[in-house]
């Protein structure tokens, strides 16, 4: 496990979040990314960004990706080293905050995000789009699931619009489709309304 400078307060947060399980952790890859495995659109390089227990990233391993985690939470990361060990699965896993994916010095063919953006605030948007930036190289992609304006106001986090996405990727970006999907969790039966957004690197 590397270790990087993430936030204090906000690994605390999310660090407190693992003493149990957390509603985002399923246990399962969640559908609208399970479908791009199966349809091939994970290929070369992938990134999970705000992996959790690393379920996205064996998913891509095992599709014969290269993958790579990161997670601001340490127990996440640990839990999803052992899961990789258990399965036998070759898979990269870091403690980073995602907000400086620029320290990796690296780029990849695509990056996932499963309820990531939708946790920052607009001062941290505009810099996590940034590191994203760096992070996806040249015709890369970032595929990104958020809870949606469409889902009822109460628990969880911000509710995000479709304008909202589509702005903070105007510049250096191609918003390609932005769909109605499920988050599944585990605080209910019901999926959370959400947002599956495809958006390329240009």
């Amino acid at each position: 496990m590397t270790q990087h400078q993430p936030s204090r307060d906000l690994m605390a947060e999310f660090e407190a979040a693992y003493a149990a399980t957390p509603p985002w952790d399923i246990g399962r890859p969640q559908p609208a990314f399970a479908h791009l495995a199966e349809t091939g659109r994970l290929r070369g390089r992938v990134l999970d960004v705000g992996c959790g227990t690393g379920e996205h990233v064996l998913m891509a391993a095992e599709a014969g990706c290269e993958a790579v985690g990161i997670d601001i939470a340490p127990s996440a990361i640990r839990r999803a080293e052992e899961k990789a060990d258990e399965r036998g699965i070759a898979a990269r896993f870091m403690v980073l905050d995602a907000r400086h994916l620029a320290s990796l010095h690296e780029q990849f063919d695509a990056v996932l995000d499963c309820g990531l953006f939708h946790v920052f605030d607009d001062e941290d948007r505009g810099p996590f789009v940034a590191a994203l930036a760096e992070a996806v190289r040249p015709d890369g992609e970032y595929f990104m699931l958020c809870f949606s304006d469409e889902e009822p106001p109460g628990w969880g986090p911000r509710r995000i619009t479709q304008d909202e996405i589509r702005s903070a990727f105007s510049s250096g970006w191609r918003v390609d489709a932005i769909e109605p999907a499920d988050i599944h969790v585990t605080l209910r039966s019901e999926p959370v309304r959400s947002w599956f957004a495809s958006i390329a690197r240009v």
